[in-house]
Order: structure tokens, then sequence, then C-alpha cells
């Protein structure tokens, strides 16, 4: 995945987000989502389905490792590893 693909991938995530837990709240590429309280479980669900229908991937259970889905910058990797 190119830098500039890297980029639109965090900047899609990014503005999913966004749109869920409200543009007044800040957040980096490294923050653990999770952590903050921004994601809770049905959320998390969301956000799996959105990744799944946005980026043309398949989550499969074994996938469902909090880590993937943390940060960012994890979620970036997460879906560069499933394209290739």
């Amino acid at each position: 995945m190119t830098s500039s693909a890297q980029t639109n991938t965090k900047s899609t995530i990014r503005d999913f987000l966004q749109k869920r837990i409200g543009s007044e709240v800040s957040f980096t590429n490294e923050d653990d989502i999770f952590k903050l309280g921004l994601v809770n479980s049905l959320f998390a669900l969301e956000l799996v389905v959105f990744l799944e229908n946005t980026f043309n991937i398949t989550v499969e259970n074994e996938d469902l490792n909090l880590n993937n889905f943390s940060t960012l910058n994890n979620l970036e990797q997460f879906i560069q590893k499933k394209k290739n």
C-alpha cells in the first residue's frame, strides 16, 4: 500500500469515527480508541461492518483481536494485511 493509500485509509476511518463520536473529540493515530472510551462493543461491531464494506475485506473470527482495532495505525496495518 502506498503512502497516499495509507493516508487515505486512515482519513476514511477517522472520518467514520469522528461522525460517530463527534467532531469535538480529538485523538491521534496512536491513541487507543477503546482505552479512551470512544468505542463500546456495539460500536466495535459497526466498525467491523464499516471496514468490510468500505475496504472490501472480510474480518474473520481470528482477526477479532482488540489490537487490530485499537488505533488508527493498527487499523490501517490490519487493512493492508487483509488486502495482500
